[in-house]
Formats: structure tokens, sequence, C-alpha cells
């Protein structure tokens, strides 16, 4: 039975407001999921609120299993990892060093097994694996970013914004690999700035406006109907 990664009825709240308010969504193992929305949406807390870095109320659940209020490195180690917006690494450490700090819940010989296969699937990692990690290029930090997620054998990745500052050539290298993840069985909900992109990659799609979910359905009724997104974008 395929699982899935199930958010229902999750709030957030800010000093001064309910950034995410009530949101339920899900997102199977295997498929692409679009979240999509203006920028102070919520999308963004949603996805901190899910991996645990955000205190949130509501629940978070793989297939049966309630994962949510295990912390950060419970809900990890249960399979769901975050790739958060903005390239982050350890820029003072190597890449070498950064892959290995990403799989603390892994043995020694299962942390070199997975560290092969990040580097199998982001070769370009290879030969910069004794360089600093905060001297690279934005694209080469992405791609060490969701390698780091990788290690940690996640049935779920949450990526924010994907694409942000990076050149066209290394966007398209980057949605090939999200393409072969989702071939693998993995789950992506994936925050994209680029509409037309996350449309064209994603199964479903889901768009939020002012914390509150505006609308659920296939990239197809979005393409066809850009009124629903012109309408969460301009309000």
């Amino acid at each position: 039975m395929t699982e899935t990664l199930k958010i229902r009825g999750m709030s957030i709240q800010s000093a001064t407001r309910r950034v995410v308010d009530g949101i339920s969504i899900d997102v199977p193992a295997g498929q692409i999921v679009a979240l999509l929305g203006p920028n102070g949406a919520g999308k963004s807390e949603l996805i901190l609120g899910i991996a645990g870095a955000m205190a949130a109320t509501g629940t978070v659940s793989i297939g049966s299993q309630t994962v949510s209020g295990n912390g950060i490195q419970g809900i990890r180690e249960a399979g769901i990892a975050a790739v958060p917006e903005g390239h982050q690494v350890l820029s003072g450490m190597s890449v070498r060093d950064n892959l290995r700090a990403s799989g603390p819940m892994l043995s020694d010989d299962d942390l070199a097994v997975e560290v092969a296969n990040a580097l199998e699937i982001f070769p370009e990692l290879r030969k910069l694996i004794d360089q600093i990690a905060g001297s690279m290029s934005g694209g080469q930090q992405q791609m060490l970013s969701i390698a780091q997620a990788l290690i940690s054998r996640p049935k779920f990745l949450l990526i924010d914004e994907m694409s942000l500052g990076l050149a066209p050539v290394i966007i398209d290298r980057l949605v090939g690999v999200i393409q072969g993840l989702r071939s693998r069985g993995i789950g992506i909900l994936l925050i994209e700035q680029f509409t037309q992109l996350a449309l064209d990659v994603s199964d479903h799609a889901y768009v939020m406006a002012r914390g509150k979910l505006q609308f659920s359905g296939s990239p197809g009724e979005l393409k066809h109907d850009p009124g629903i997104l012109e309408k969460a974008y301009l309000g």
C-alpha cells in the first residue's frame, strides 16, 4: 500500500497573526505536489511546521503513523526531510563534512552508502568534495542542500523555493533530479516561484493565500483557469 504524508488542521501563530490557518493537505508517495501562492501566504511556515522546526498545532502523519510532536530529528527519522529556502548549508565546512553531518542517525557504514548515493545523484559535487560549501555558487549549494536531505533516506521531501536565484540551466538540472526522485517513490512537496514550472512537473497543486487554502486540484485546472491564481496573488 502506498503511503501518504497527511497534514491535518495545521495552524501556526506568529506574534501578530495566524500565518497558517487550519491547512490540510496530502502528499502521496511517488508524486510531486506543488504549493503555490504569493509571498506572505504562509507556505514556508507550513513546511517548517511539518518538519517540526516551527511550533504548530494540527497533526502530521505518514500512513497511520502520527509523527508530529516528535521534534525535528524524530520527524526526520520518520521519513520527512526539508530543504529550506535559501540554499542553506554549513558554510564553513567542506561538502564532505556537510554530507556526513546530515546523517547522525546512521551507522558509519550506512552513512558512507548514503553519501555515495547522494553523489551518484549529484556527481557535480564529487569534484567539490573538499571545497568549503560557503565558497560554492548558489546552484552548487542548492544541489548540496538537496543532497543533505537525501542522506536521511526520506520518504518525503519538502522543498522550499528550489529555483530561487538560480540560472535556467541549473533549474533544469534540479527539475530532472526531483522527477527522478519521484520515479523512485519519494513524495515531494514543492514550493516554487515559477508557477508554470511547478504546474508542468506536479501531479497535484494547492494554492495558499493569507494562511488559508484557496485551491486543491489538478495542475491542468490552474493552467486552464488562470483566474484562480490571479485571485490568490492579487487578493
